[in-house]
């Protein structure tokens, strides 16, 4: 009875790993979704994975920030790409760099790690899971503002991935200051003439 309650916990990946098999198929059929559904089972069952232990705490306004800036950042190095490749002139200067992150979590060097490869002219060439370490291949380092500005969009990427995920003592130890002091209003600046 244990083995069938923990098997229907997982009903969501079975409904989407069918919906990918229906996709991939590119036809909508009964055929297409009870062997997708059928394939979805057995692969839930043989193959399990690991849990993933989440002890994060997320925060929609950081998800909301997380995800615009995202969008923006693709959009941008995209056109930053399109650019240098349309255009005729000098090569781009790659470089490979090493970013060591502030959060010592898996799931969060993970993400990061996603989210800085999915952006057009970085790419995560490896990553060491103890240190922490990011090695970021970047396509023309002085269009991402050095060597330094290249570290700082990846560390800005994992602030934004923390304060959307990670709980306030995962902060703390990443040297960030809570989220409560993000919400409090600044004082209005005195203009003086």
């Amino acid at each position: 009875m244990a083995e069938r309650v923990k098997f229907w916990t997982r009903w969501p990946m079975v409904l989407w790993l069918a919906a990918v098999w229906v996709l991939l198929w590119g036809d909508l059929t009964v055929a297409n979704v009870v062997v997708g559904l059928v394939l979805a089972v057995l692969l839930v069952t043989l193959l399990r994975m690991p849990k993933v232990g989440f002890e994060g705490r997320p925060w929609l306004p950081g998800i909301v920030v997380l995800v615009v800036w995202f969008l923006g950042d693709v959009v941008m190095a995209s056109v930053q790409v399109a650019k240098k490749a349309l255009s005729p002139g000098e090569p781009p200067h790659g470089a490979v760099i090493r970013v060591r992150l502030r959060s010592h979590s898996d799931l969060f060097l993970t993400i990061t790690a996603q989210l800085c490869s999915l952006v057009p002219g970085s790419i995560i060439v490896e990553a060491h899971r103890l240190t922490g370490t990011l090695y970021v291949h970047v396509f023309d380092v002085a269009e991402a503002g050095g060597i330094d500005g290249a570290r700082d969009h990846c560390l800005k990427v994992e602030r934004r991935v923390l304060y959307a995920f990670a709980t306030d003592e995962a902060l703390a130890e990443a040297g960030l200051p809570p989220r409560r002091r993000l919400l409090r209003r600044r004082p209005a600046a005195e203009v003086t003439r």
